[in-house]
Parts: C-alpha cells; sequence; structure tokens
C-alpha cells in the first residue's frame, strides 16, 4: 500500500510527505512556519554529495482565504526562500539543484498574490521610475538600481522564473508524480497518492490563533524618560526568540522598530497592548521585520508610521500584493510620516536619522538621540546591514554595471561606525548581513549584537553583548509618574463633562500590578473596586462558550456591576502584566450618581457588553472609541417576511434581535442571527451590495453608519477579512449563484470604459455557458481568445486616460491589468494545451476582475477623471 505521511505542526498548518513521489507539502504558511518545521525535525542539516544543506518541503499548498483571525495566513516568502537557498535548489552545481523548482498550490488569487508579494520581498522597488517615485533624485536612483542589480546577480527575476504554480479548481488536480488533490470544501483538501489519501484543513476556528515557535517569560516595563527594550535578538531562522526588534520609550510613549512575526504574542510578553503604541519606525519590509504588520492594524486608532519614502513604498507595493488591492491600502491603517534620508526629523523631542543602506530591498538603519544634560543620548538601530568585505567586493569603475562606487563604500562605511552611546547592530553574515569584526575598532560606549540564529564565537564576545529578551538599557532614567497621568487622561475620556475635583478623587487611590495569569474577577462575584486598565492585557471569558474578548488600556473593568452592586457575569483574568487604577465602587457609584451619570452608564455598559461579544468588537477599542460607536448608532425594526435591498447603502447593520436571510435572486447564501452582521463591503469598501436580506422573524437591526468605521484600524481590518471570506465562500461553495448580468450599480460613469465593461460580460457569459455545457475546447478558445483581445485593448484605453490626466496611482493599476492579462493568457494556454478548464478557476478569475477590480479599483480612477470632465 502506497505511504502518506500527515504531520499536523500547529493549528492550521500540516506537513504531507508522499516518500515514493518525492513529494514533501507544506500546508499552510503562516509566519515562522519554516521555525515550526525546523523545532518538529521537518527540517535539519544533512550532507548532500559532500555540501552541507538543509532537508525540507518542495511545495505549499495555499490557504484559500489570505487572512484568519486577523493574520496572515498565507506567506511563502522565508519558505520558498529555504527551498532555494538553504536546500539549493537555486544554486548553481548544487547537488539539489536538479531543474525543479518550488510549487506553490492553491486559487489562482492566492497563487498570484503570492508570486507578486515574493518578488517585491525579494527586490522590493524594481525600476527607475519606482524608485523616483520615492522622491529620490535621477543620479541616486541610478546608483540605488546598480547596487540592486549587484545583490540580485545582474537581473531582477520575475517570480515564475524560480516558481513553480499548482492552480486549483473544482477538479481533482495532479501535483507532481501522480499525487493528486481535490478540495473538499473551503480550506479544505484531500491529497491522495495510489490507494492511499489524507485530509488537512487549513482553517482556524474559535480561539486559535497561529502559535509561535519558541516561549517567552512575562516581563514588566519600566516606564523611563528614555529607555531601549530589547524585544528580539534572533533572525528569520532562529527557531528561540523573535527576530531582530527593538522598543523604544520616550517621555511614557512607545515606540516599535519594526514589525517582526509574533507581535502581538510578544508585546503580550512585555505587558504592552496594541493601543498603547504611539508608532512605529520601520527598517525595511523582509518578512522577519514586516510580517507582524497585521498586529499594528488592531488597534482602535491609526498608530503613526515612520519611515523614509523608499521604505514606505516598498512596504505599501508588498502589502498590496499580499492583499490583491492596489492604491494606497496601507494609509487606511496607518497615519504616515515620512522621514527624508540622513537628515534628522523631531518628533515631540525624539530626534531620529534614517541612513540608507546597503541590502537586497530598499532598508534603513536609524539613529535617534534626544537632547539631555551635557549634550545628546544617543540610540542606532543597525538592522539588515551588509558586511565590509561583501560590499567592498561589490565596488566597480563602470558606471553602467551593477555594483558600486568606492565614494558610496566609504559612506557607508562611516555611517555605520559613527560612535553612540548604544548600537544594535545585526550579525547575521552571509552574502546579505553584517559582521561583528567590522565593528571591533568601533567607538560606542556599548554595542548589541543581533540578527544571528548562531551561537557568539569567543572573538563576537569581546565586540558587542548579548541582550535577552525584555532587558533595557536606560539611557535616561523616567522620574514622571507616567501611569498616574495616564489614568487623568483615561478618566477625562470616561467623563468629559464633570467637574476636575470629582476626577482628581477617582485618580487619588492606587494603582495596583496585577501578576499574569491572575484571576481578578470571577463570574458570580461582585466586585469591591472598578479598575481602569492602564497598561497590559485583561481577557474577559464569557461562561460557558469557547470565547473572549480582550481589554486593553483605557478600559474599565467592574462599572456595569458597580452601579447596582450586582455580580460579574464574566470572569476577567490578566492576559499579561497590568497595572491599574483600583477605584472604590462606592466612591465610583457616588460620582457617577452626583453627576447624573447612572442611566447612560448603565445603557453604554450594557451596549457595549453586547458588542463585545461580537468577534468585530472584541479587541482593540478604547473607551472613547466604543462610546462613540454607542452614541451614534441606531435602531431600525423589521417585521417578519419583508425583503429588502442594500444596493447603494453605506452602513453596517448587526442583528440585535431576530433572525434574517442573504441571498441573490434565487440562491440562498446563509441565515444570520443575533451578533451577526451584513453590509461591511458598502459600509467600508464602497463596494455596492448585490444580496437580499429576508427576515425570517421580527429583526430589530442596529445600523452603524461607514464613516464612523473606516478609520478605525481594527474594525476595518475585520471587516475586510470577512468580506474577502465571504466572497470566497460565495464563489467556491459549490453552486453557480452569480448571474453574469450588468447592473446600473456596475457603471462608472465613463461611457467608453462602462462599453468595455459590458462587452466583457458578455464574452463571460459566453465562457460561463461553454462551461456549463460540454466544454468544447474549440469554441472556448476562441471565447478566451476574444476575453484576451478585449482585456488588452480596454486596458490600453484605460493606461492611456491615466497618462494624459496624470492619475495618481496609475503605476499600481497597470499592475493589476498585467496581472489580469496573465491570468486570462493561464486560462487560454490551458484550453490550447487540450486541458478542460476548471470551472472554479474561471469564477475566481470572474471574482477578481468583477469586485475587486471593476467595482472597487476602477471606481477609484473614475471619480478622479470624473473631477477633470472625462464622462
Amino acid at each position: 500500500m502506497a505511504n502518506i505521511i500527515k504531520i499536523p505542526i500547529i493549528q492550521g498548518v500540516y506537513w504531507v510527505e508522499v516518500p515514493e513521489a518525492k513529494l514533501q507539502i507544506l500546508c499552510g504558511c503562516p509566519a515562522d512556519c519554516v521555525k515550526h518545521l525546523m523545532k518538529r525535525g521537518l527540517i535539519v542539516q544533512h550532507e548532500l554529495a559532500g555540501v552541507l544543506c538543509e532537508t525540507g518541503p518542495n511545495a505549499i499548498l495555499l490557504s484559500d482565504v489570505m487572512i484568519q483571525h486577523g493574520e496572515f495566513s498565507n506567506l511563502a516568502e522565508f519558505p520558498v526562500l529555504q527551498m532555494l537557498y538553504k536546500q539549493g535548489l537555486i544554486i548553481p552545481n548544487h547537488p539539489n539543484n536538479t531543474g525543479l523548482k518550488p510549487l506553490l498550490i492553491g486559487l489562482g488569487e492566492q497563487v498570484h498574490s503570492q508570486m507578486q508579494y515574493i518578488f517585491r520581498g525579494n527586490y522590493g522597488l524594481i525600476s527607475l521610475e519606482e524608485i523616483l517615485e520615492a522622491g529620490v533624485d535621477p543620479d541616486t536612483a541610478r546608483e540605488m538600481l546598480r547596487l540592486k542589480k549587484r545583490f540580485a546577480f545582474g537581473q531582477i527575476k520575475p517570480s515564475n522564473l524560480l516558481l513553480d504554480t499548482c492552480i486549483l479548481g473544482r477538479e481533482k488536480r495532479e501535483i507532481r508524480n501522480g499525487v493528486t488533490i481535490d478540495r473538499i470544501a473551503v480550506n479544505q483538501f484531500a491529497i491522495a497518492y495510489q490507494n492511499a489519501s489524507v485530509t488537512v484543513d487549513l482553517n482556524l476556528y474559535g480561539e486559535e490563533r497561529y502559535d509561535p515557535p519558541y516561549t517567552l517569560g512575562f516581563q514588566s516595563i519600566p516606564k523611563d524618560y528614555f529607555a531601549v527594550i530589547h524585544s528580539g535578538e534572533g533572525d528569520g531562522w532562529d527557531v528561540n526568540r523573535p527576530s531582530m526588534s527593538s522598543i523604544l520609550v520616550f517621555q511614557g510613549k512607545i515606540y516599535l522598530i519594526d514589525a517582526g512575526p509574533n507581535l502581538f504574542f510578544n508585546l503580550t510578553a512585555l505587558g504592552i497592548g496594541i493601543n498603547e503604541i504611539e508608532g512605529i519606525f520601520h527598517t525595511h519590509a523582509h518578512d522577519d521585520h514586516f510580517a507582524g504588520i497585521t498586529s499594528l492594524m488592531r488597534s482602535g486608532h491609526k498608530i503613526k508610521y515612520f519611515a523614509s519614502p523608499l521604505v514606505r513604498l516598498t512596504v505599501e507595493k508588498k502589502l498590496n500584493a499580499l492583499l490583491a488591492t492596489e492604491g494606497n491600502q496601507f494609509s487606511d491603517f496607518f497615519s504616515f510620516f515620512d522621514l527624508p534620508l540622513g537628515q534628522w526629523t523631531d518628533i515631540q523631542g525624539l530626534e531620529v536619522r534614517p541612513v540608507f543602506s546597503p541590502h537586497p530591498l530598499e532598508t534603513t538603519i536609524f539613529i535617534f538621540r534626544t537632547a539631555w544634560s551635557g549634550g545628546y543620548r544617543t540610540y542606532g538601530h543597525f538592522a539588515d546591514i551588509v558586511s565590509f568585505n561583501v560590499l567592498k567586493a561589490m565596488i566597480t569603475d563602470d558606471n553602467d554595471a551593477p555594483g558600486i562606487t568606492s565614494q558610496f563604500y566609504e559612506t557607508v562605511k562611516e555611517e555605520y561606525l559613527v560612535p553612540l552611546n548604544l548600537k544594535k547592530i545585526d550579525i547575521g553574515g552571509g552574502m546579505i548581513h553584517g559582521q561583528a569584526i567590522d565593528f571591533v575598532s568601533d567607538r560606542s560606549e556599548r554595542i548589541v549584537l543581533a540578527h544571528t540564529s548562531a551561537k557568539l564565537t569567543s572573538k563576537e564576545k569581546e565586540i558587542g553583548s548579548s541582550a535577552p529578551f525584555g532587558i533595557s538599557d536606560v539611557l535616561i532614567p523616567g522620574k514622571n509618574d507616567h501611569a498616574r497621568n495616564l489614568a487623568f487622561q483615561f478618566l477625562q475620556s470616561h467623563f468629559s463633562r464633570i467637574p476636575f475635583h470629582h476626577l482628581r478623587m477617582l485618580l487619588n487611590n492606587d494603582v495596583v500590578a496585577i501578576n499574569p495569569g491572575a484571576i481578578i474577577l470571577k463570574e458570580g462575584e461582585t466586585p469591591t473596586k472598578v479598575l481602569l486598565l492602564l497598561s497590559g492585557l485583561v481577557e474577559k471569558i464569557f461562561p460557558d462558550e469557547n470565547r473572549l474578548s480582550r481589554l486593553m488600556a483605557g478600559a474599565m473593568l467592574g462599572e456595569f456591576s458597580a452601579l447596582d452592586k450586582r455580580a460579574s457575569a464574566f470572569t476577567f483574568r490578566a492576559a499579561s502584566y497590568v497595572n491599574a487604577l483600583a477605584i472604590p465602587v462606592d466612591m465610583y457609584h457616588q460620582v457617577a450618581q452626583k453627576n447624573g451619570l447612572i442611566a447612560k452608564i448603565a445603557r453604554t455598559t450594557a451596549m457595549r457588553s453586547f458588542l463585545e461579544s461580537m468577534d468585530l468588537f472584541n479587541e482593540g477599542l478604547s473607551h472613547p472609541v466604543m462610546a462613540g460607536i454607542i452614541d451614534r448608532l441606531t435602531y431600525r425594526t423589521i417585521p417578519a417576511g419583508e425583503i429588502l435591498s442594500f444596493d447603494r447603502d453605506q452602513t453596517l447593520h448587526i442583528l440585535h434581535r431576530g433572525k434574517v436571510r442573504r441571498s441573490i435572486g434565487k440562491f440562498e447564501l446563509d441565515t444570520l442571527r443575533v451578533g451577526e452582521f451584513f453590509g461591511e463591503e458598502g459600509a467600508v469598501f464602497d463596494v455596492p451590495c448585490h444580496f437580499q436580506i429576508q427576515t425570517l422573524v421580527e429583526t430589530e437591526l442596529l445600523q452603524i453608519n461607514g464613516d464612523i468605521l473606516r478609520d478605525i484600524p481594527i474594525i476595518r481590518w475585520k471587516l475586510f477579512e470577512t468580506y474577502k471570506i465571504r466572497t470566497m465562500r460565495i464563489i467556491y461553495s459549490g453552486g453557480a449563484c452569480l448571474a453574469l448580468t450588468w447592473r446600473v450599480e456596475f457603471a462608472i460613469n465613463i461611457a467608453a470604459i462602462d462599453a468595455h465593461h459590458k462587452e466583457f460580460f458578455e464574452v463571460a457569459n459566453t465562457i460561463d455557458s461553454i462551461l456549463r455545457s460540454d466544454q468544447q475546447l474549440e469554441p472556448l478558445a476562441a471565447a478566451l481568445t476574444s476575453l484576451l483581445n478585449l482585456a488588452q485593448n480596454h486596458f490600453a484605453a484605460e493606461e492611456a486616460l491615466f497618462d494624459q490626466h496624470h492619475y495618481p496611482d496609475r503605476i499600481q493599476h497597470k499592475e493589476q491589468h498585467q496581472i489580469l492579462v496573465k491570468l486570462i493568457r493561464g486560462l487560454h494556454q490551458t484550453v490550447a494545451q487540450g486541458h478542460l478548464l476548471s470551472y472554479l478557476e474561471f469564477l475566481s478569475f470572474l471574482q477578481y476582475w468583477l469586485v475587486q477590480h471593476i467595482l472597487k479599483d476602477d471606481r477609484n480612477y473614475a471619480a478622479f477623471l470624473n473631477d477633470r470632465g472625462v464622462l
């Protein structure tokens, strides 16, 4: 009997191996999945034909959905790098370089997104035009491109030269060497070989999350005046430590330097909630410094994003590739602050200077300083630098060849060796990382060695220090009571209209420290204190349910019980070190009563409790943000049996009571119950809603205008995840429910473009009809040829308008056109080679063009052109 090995790795990730077929599949690839394989012994070093290299997967099965529980499910950059370089599949003359490429398996949309994301992860900005877009002068831009090509061995290669793909549809598909894969349901697959088979489920359920590969002890971080918390000293391959990163504490504010994998887990161990973060300084977009960016989207406010324009633009393009979107989606979640290269920028007393650092994609090191007695106190964060030997070997006198000038080399060397009070450096070695020996003569007071998974050598120990997770280097001690200052700010936001003397009375109570894992208040207990959370994370556990919400700084715990001395309906537990202002219940009640707030607090607290029972509102929202939502929501009661349409609606509808059915035409999609919602596409993403809603019983809706939600990152991010998953389930649910009928809602109000879109519908209907019937290859090939010609002519017309009117996002939109043409050519090639076309694959393409491109991206440029008289 044929042998198939299936090994669970973590939730939503499996290893499937078919030894006879020489196929090892990594099923699911969230952040740090390579480290999990290393810990399980599925990636090990061995010697092959005298060459030391690693074992590992040679194929990756991608999740059908890009995001689960707020985190990326598909991050194939490091698994692919491990295959190409550590296994040797791309290295010349390597025994593993047999011509077989790493294989990406999955839906067309996910595969193409990963190809683009890996491409951006390898190279960043790929042309002179893109570098100029970041505001770099032409001469410097040409030098940067020469350097980039030198790192790329002279040529920037598209991902399809490095990777093979296997696009999944509804039908069973051969992967390699007789191994087949069949989709059972969304994110559920059967993998078979001869007479053996296994199933894998890549979905995350309930409170499941992707586990980190390491464990961390809990830390309590003091708020000094100017300090550096060491939050990561490892690299992308270190199984025991987080990737290189730091946290700056300045005047009570918290700033991150980089956002590596497992960021939420790492911050929780340090007792830092996402809402406590003021901003992030970003060095570059490699996954070990980028993958945690989604954690920062789980905030109730836009976190400040500080980077050079070069780095910001690279991150935008990589994120857009991952999400299969165009335009500046990044600005929906962050407040941008561009930092000019080589210049000091003052951020409320904290000065920062980004310095360009040679790396395969756009990278800066950061030098921070603040004025103090006797001069400045300084810190340098030198992530992903390059060794002097590697850089010197790039020097060339040919100004047209890939490489650098000797002057550039000397400038970089001088910047690296600038003396500072504290300097953290990358010593990862190899072709793209630094070496400790380069800093043997560095006159900095203290050097910390980082970005390595190897043990320090004796020589390295003479040059620099280690810094275990959570260790703090205090550059200027703190004397202020930041906790009490913060408590006063939170009390003002809770009670904006009460007299100051009442606020001071509440403030004149103890600030208590609570240990991780401690139960703060049990279900059924009556609290004696109302706790105002000042730092850390508290879990609110719903009884008899596998569900919890997370309370962060600014939240009140026990206030509802304090009003009428009733027992708590929930259990509250510290998930990290927590600091809180402990207000006696009778004092809290007295202040609320004297200011006539009892009824309002009771009403608001009851509604907040209902909203927090929903995943959409169960984390990251401060009291003012939640109160603002509650104050502006409206109620609507609808009798049973009503059929409603929300074509142009921009409201999120939440079921407070009752039950409704969603449908498209005669196709029933799902039934929504209390705590579920609909309308996210119109409320936040400006995509027309084409569902019909029927009330099955009398139903009460809570209605929230999209304007309230669009600028709340955590809400927008969760609605985006829901929108993508629902769209995916509609298309891949096994039934053809989307009627390809032109509707007036699809119009973008540019006559020529709308005419092209109508033609697209006609051709798509022809293809749909053929696929539903006997799939005759000749008429199918002819229809796909018509679709390809139509697409090329249509895109050329659009791009001419872009150039004529200087549309600012024209580069990103043209990239989307290239992806769509590539998708159509792939469909055409399948048929031209005599193969049947998967109906599911065609629907994947249709969903991408219709829902994402026409209904979203085309509307962006249409509004721009309409304003300039193009109709």
